[in-house]
């Protein structure tokens, strides 16, 4: 089985890539540093408007505050 797994490697035709393998790496990297550069560009985004007073409102209340008068009973 392996015998002929090898030579079915060997017969298979050599295929050419289109560009070199660095040229690949450098596509890449010019990719990320693009993508780099957007996310740079957001960064401050937030601290171009005034801060404003958020509403809070005092009747809601995450499910694990309530003790529906549990506490009570002992």
């Amino acid at each position: 089985m392996l015998y002929s797994l090898g030579s079915a490697l060997l017969a298979t035709e050599h295929v050419e890539l289109p560009m070199p393998p660095l040229v690949y790496g450098l596509v890449v990297m010019g990719i990320l540093l693009l993508l780099l550069l957007v996310t740079v560009s957001f960064a401050n985004v937030r601290n171009r408007h005034e801060a404003t007073e958020e509403h809070v409102d005092p009747h809601k209340q995450h499910a694990n505050n309530h003790d529906h008068g549990e506490a009570n009973r002992h």
